[in-house]
């Protein structure tokens, strides 16, 4: 099995492909998104050991979602089901993907440290940020950026990883390896896609709130979060979709589960 390379424009339409997907069975998609969210919402609330499990669930609930937009892009049924099939296709090399995943983000958490002394560090940990009358320094804006940076490799190895263990077969260590250099082989595609991404969920929004208030005539009081969470409900099963749409051309759909 080799990765293919796909036209840099490709990359743009994955977000299309995710929105007809998203398309064929909109109830199904909002069940599998809200019953992901409550798992991870449960599991961050267990002390200390509940947000390390939810990292390490990852990878398997991202099969899960791929196996709905299999469904999906074939026009069958979405169902709530589908959304812990990664726990049922070859678990215990998932749990490795995910232990993996866990220690790719201490390293990422741990290398924006080393830039403002832990401030980032602690607020993606504890979930506390700095204070509403503190105005962050530029080493915390430089920790983002290195954040982000060391993050792009760990998205890179990760993209592709869970559902080649899955669908494929393939050991952890060559899932990544392959995810790694499919992407890097088509970042012109990626980065088509990441524009698109940028594009529907951070400018498209902010010029139809700067549309609507010029429109007002300033008398508008439209909260940001009014138009956030309706695109949120939208964009997050678009978004799930498109990665198996971007597995669709890389890697062409041939797993050994892919017919099935």
């Amino acid at each position: 099995m080799n990765a293919r390379g796909v036209p840099t424009l490709q990359g743009g339409r994955w977000l299309g492909e995710g929105w007809r997907m998203f398309r064929v069975a909109p109830l199904g998609w909002f069940a599998l998104v809200f019953a992901y969210w409550m798992a991870m919402t449960v599991l961050s609330l267990v002390p200390v050991v509940g947000v390390l499990v939810a990292s390490i669930v990852v990878p398997a609930f991202s099969v899960g979602f791929m196996a709905a937009s299999r469904a999906a892009s074939r026009n069958q049924p979405v169902e709530l089901a589908m959304l812990v099939a990664g726990f049922r296709e070859r678990l215990p090399a998932q749990l490795a993907l995910g232990g993996a995943y866990l220690g790719s983000l201490a390293l990422v958490i741990g290398g924006s440290a080393l830039v403002d002394d832990g401030m980032l560090a602690r607020w993606l940990i504890t979930g506390r940020g700095p204070a509403e009358d503190a105005v962050p320094d530029d080493s915390f804006y430089g920790a983002l950026a290195a954040a982000a940076a060391l993050y792009a490799p760990v998205m890179a190895m990760f993209w592709f990883a869970p559902v080649l263990v899955a669908w494929h077969g393939m050991a952890p260590a060559k899932a990544l390896f392959y995810s790694f250099f499919a992407t890097l082989m088509n970042w012109r595609a990626f980065l088509a896609y990441g524009a698109a991404v940028s594009l529907v969920m951070f400018v498209l929004p902010t010029v139809l709130l700067l549309v609507l208030v010029l429109v007002s005539g300033g008398s508008l009081r439209l909260q940001p979060m009014a138009l956030v969470l309706p695109l949120a409900l939208i964009m997050l099963p678009t978004l799930f979709a498109s990665f198996y749409a971007s597995y669709r051309d890389v890697f062409g759909g041939t797993g050994a589960q892919e017919g099935g």
